[in-house]
């Protein structure tokens, strides 16, 4: 058994990030970092990746070479929580307890979440940039035309706007490759809205408009046909009236199975695949119980800190806040965090209540071409006025572009993961 002052579940962007603020602060902080994983992966870029326009091993870094020194590296699993003991256990069976716990663990993807996916992903033109953005980009260059969907997940997802960032970049390439006249993109979402922020629903639209693609609301994805290639929805609402959809096509071939199941056959799919919280958080004392946020750590959402344990934190994707799972949320989330924990190692209430659901989506439009999505808690637009003094992110820049695909790697792996943004 060891003892750290603080223990850090976790080592992807927030762990890091949260372990280099801490260390920054007070060097000799003890801290341990709980992570399996020798590498590091920059996910943001798989979409490009999946367009490419970016190379997978350009994504990629040695764990250990980002670990910040002071903090020791425990390159195991957690296999169960016990905050009420101060305490959790790894795989090996080892148990550790601490002074602040901090839940960064990320998400799993949950590809039994839909029928069939499991079978189908990675072959026949079932692609995911969660998963193999390398595929995705076989996928879309050996595409002929036909049917190619893009799907929404039902569930919390991490970079929420992913699945239209690939969809939007793939419609330039159907132009570029001279496929588009023979092919219908349709992306189906199980929610009533392309992007729930409305200061940039009319540069998007402009965007499904100038390519022609169709998007049908309230279709949540249930299951997948790899034999007869085909996808199966369930119409997520009971009024007629609000089965609309933009710029639908009968091409498409829709066919009607039983009263609410739509099935469409596919040429290629994409899919953001359902995820949810690692098991040893949903199955914790930290979780919630109920409600739409079953299974997500529960905490304070402006403090992190959970409600039931005061010295545990949770940030970045596995924390349930009504906000996007993204690194720009994490880059607002760290320093409250970091500012509490030092408060309860003080003995004093973890009062820093500054988080205000701040996160950015970089919505790619198409090569070159990028709208910068900032916004926090009730879908409010939040702009950093360092950029938007400059730039309205509401319209596609190229800037914008520039932004996504070379300031932000840089300033991830060179200030964020060392604690200087």
């Amino acid at each position: 058994m060891s003892h750290h002052s603080v223990t850090i579940i976790g080592a992807g962007t927030a762990g890091i990030t949260v372990a280099a603020q801490l260390l920054k602060k007070n060097a000799k902080l003890d801290i341990a970092i709980i992570d399996p994983s020798k590498d590091h992966w920059y996910q943001p870029a798989w979409t490009l990746v999946g367009a490419d326009t970016f190379e997978m091993s350009d994504t990629r870094r040695d764990q250990k070479d980002l670990i910040p020194e002071g903090a020791k590296w425990i390159q195991q699993k957690v296999h169960q929580l016990h905050p009420e003991e101060n305490a959790l256990t790894l795989d090996n069976g080892e148990r550790i307890t601490y002074d602040v716990l901090v839940v960064a663990p990320g998400v799993e993807m949950h590809l039994e979440g839909i029928e069939g996916l499991k079978e189908a992903m990675g072959k026949g033109g079932v692609c995911s940039n969660y998963i193999d953005p390398e595929y995705t980009r076989q996928v879309l260059k050996e595409f002929r035309g036909g049917n190619a969907i893009f799907t929404q997940a039902a569930t919390p997802i991490k970079c929420g706007g992913a699945p239209q960032k690939i969809m939007y970049l793939a419609a330039e390439l159907f132009k570029n490759t001279r496929v588009a006249d023979e092919t219908n993109i349709v992306f189906a979402t199980p929610g009533s809205v392309v992007f729930g922020v409305k200061e940039f629903l009319p540069a998007l639209m402009n965007v499904i408009n100038r390519h022609g693609i169709t998007v049908k609301f309230f279709h949540n994805i249930t299951k997948i046909d790899p034999i007869e290639k085909k996808v199966y929805f369930k119409i997520t609402t009971t009024d007629d009236s609000n089965c609309i959809a933009i710029n639908d096509k009968q091409s498409i071939g829709e066919e009607i199975v039983g009263e609410a199941t739509i099935v469409m056959r596919y040429d290629m799919l994409h899919l953001a695949p359902p995820q949810r919280a690692p098991q040893f958080v949903r199955d914790s004392p930290i979780a919630h119980k109920e409600g739409p946020n079953v299974g997500w750590a529960n905490v304070n959402i402006h403090s992190m800190q959970n409600p039931d344990f005061p010295n545990v934190f949770a940030l970045g994707d596995v924390a349930a806040l009504p906000t996007a799972k993204t690194g720009a949320a994490v880059r607002k989330q760290a320093p409250v965090v970091v500012d509490n924990i030092f408060k309860v190692l003080a003995g004093q209430p973890a009062d820093n209540e500054g988080y205000q659901g701040y996160s950015s989506c970089p919505l790619v439009t198409g090569y070159g071409k990028m709208v910068l999505a900032e916004f926090g808690y009730g879908n409010k637009r939040m702009s950093d006025p360092l950029i938007s003094t400059f730039v309205d992110t509401t319209k596609e820049k190229y800037s914008m572009w520039l932004l996504k695909k070379y300031a932000l790697p840089y300033m991830y792996w060179n200030l964020m993961l060392k604690g200087k943004a």
